[in-house]
């Protein structure tokens, strides 16, 4: 009967020593008490509110990811917690592929308000072992429930996190795991900031300059209108030579009637987008066509069809260097327009066939890839427009006007390149409608 007992309890002892894992490490070991007595530690429950829980990673502001935690009877004394993701963030060009907050949030605890608590996005390189990304929830006094309520305001970054099932853990004063559970996440695209957004600006025939900031949102991608100023009229080409974004970035480039040059810098200020004109030089009229080259330079075809870039001169948002030849035949296009973002410039042909050339990115290599054919059926336009993103998708877009003064928008979607072996962003196959009343305007850019 003694051996029967003292088996008996051993194997209580083994049960209450053994660890309980999830996923990998350890979770918890027994607590003294526990092992005091003979049985395995009793571990509450952490339940998430409303399922799944979307979070926009960009302008939107916080969410709210709302648990219960359901302790053991007999915890006392403080609680500590952690979230943790599921994974390790790999470090992307040297770096993190995450900002340095990407994730804001605060916390409280039945009610009470514990103000900011700090996240930690250790990324690992080659041949280091860290932790995944977690959160560090409050210290709080023990009580049956406790009930969690933590914002996550998250950045464009985020959108590496994916669709995480992260966990969530709770442990007492003596480091035993008193309560754990899932909470389940997923990071969607949100509204890119404002320097990440386009603007479109268009001329009316009485000489005013207006402009549309981008929302990020296709259904509805400008919003209301807002008044540059008057006397733009007095120019016979306005372009931009970067992509003009909602934040008030993007630099332009307008030659007037003598053919004098004239720079406007970016502000960074949206209701006052530009700085005071100032001149680059003269006989500018010998082109019929400019276009910015969507890396602050400028492109310039002459009267034979040449086409010669001016490339900017970092440091200096006025001057161009001196210009270089790309090739002849290019009055073989009714119209030229920057696709916008750093991507190049797209060429329409007389039979309606768009083309785009790429930006090779190197200093030795020709200004321009050779071109690849978008598509035709693009002669139904009176205005094409290239522009920073519109959507949330990274992509620069295209707008495009056509006979009746509607404006529609023109998605760019990447496409493999087979001659370069990269991806080329194009302007999609279908098209969305921005509005009518576009006529009114006579220059878009």
């Amino acid at each position: 009967m003694t051996r029967v007992r003292t088996a008996v309890v051993a194997a209580a002892l083994v049960a209450a020593l053994a660890p309980v894992t999830f996923g990998g490490p350890t979770a918890f070991a027994a607590s003294p008490a526990a092992v005091a007595a003979g049985t395995a530690a009793e571990v509450g429950t952490v339940v998430q509110e409303g399922g799944r829980l979307t979070v926009p990673a960009g302008e939107e502001g916080p969410v709210t990811l709302r648990f219960t935690a359901t302790l053991p009877a007999g915890v006392t004394g403080p609680v500590t917690g952690v979230l943790r993701l599921p994974f390790t963030l790999v470090a992307s060009a040297g770096g993190s592929p995450v900002s340095e907050d990407v994730i804001r949030s605060t916390c409280a605890v039945n009610g009470v308000s514990y103000g900011a608590c700090a996240w930690h996005m250790p990324y690992v390189r080659a041949g280091e072992d860290k932790d995944p990304p977690s959160l560090d929830l409050p210290t709080v006094t023990a009580a049956g429930t406790l009930a969690y309520a933590v914002t996550l305001d998250a950045d464009r970054t985020a959108l590496v996190l994916g669709r995480p099932d992260a966990r969530v853990e709770l442990k007492d004063g003596t480091g035993a795991v008193v309560a754990e559970g899932t909470v389940r996440l997923d990071f969607v695209p949100g509204t890119p900031p404002a320097s990440r957004r386009g603007a479109l600006h268009a001329r009316d025939r009485n000489g005013v300059l207006w402009r549309y900031e981008g929302t990020g949102d296709v259904s509805r991608p400008f919003a209301t209108r807002k008044r540059v100023g008057g006397g733009w009229n007095a120019y016979t080409a306005v372009v931009p030579v970067d992509s003009p974004t909602a934040a008030g970035n993007g630099n332009l480039v307008a030659r007037d009637r003598d053919g004098v040059l004239w720079s406007y810098a970016g502000t960074g200020k949206p209701d006052a987008p530009f700085a005071p004109r100032e001149r680059i030089g003269g006989g500018w009229n010998v082109y019929t066509s400019l276009v910015g080259d969507g890396d602050g330079g400028l492109v310039a075809r002459d009267r034979d069809g040449v086409l010669w870039v001016y490339e900017r001169n970092y440091g200096d948002t006025v001057s161009l260097a001196p210009r270089k030849r790309v090739g002849g035949g290019w009055n073989t296009y009714t119209a030229l327009t920057m696709q916008g973002g750093y991507q190049g410039i797209l060429g329409r042909d007389r039979d309606g066939v768009l083309w785009k050339y790429d930006r090779p990115g190197c200093a030795p290599c020709a200004p321009f890839t050779p071109r690849q054919r978008v598509g035709g059926g693009w002669n139904a336009y009176t205005a094409l427009a290239g522009t920073a993103e519109l959507g949330r998708d990274s992509h620069s877009d295209l707008v495009a006007r056509d006979r009746d003064g509607k404006l529609w928008l023109y998605q760019g979607v990447p496409v493999h390149r087979p001659d370069t072996g990269w991806y080329s962003v194009v302007p999609g196959s279908t098209r969305s409608l921005v509005g009518g009343g576009w006529n009114t305007y006579d220059l878009l850019f």
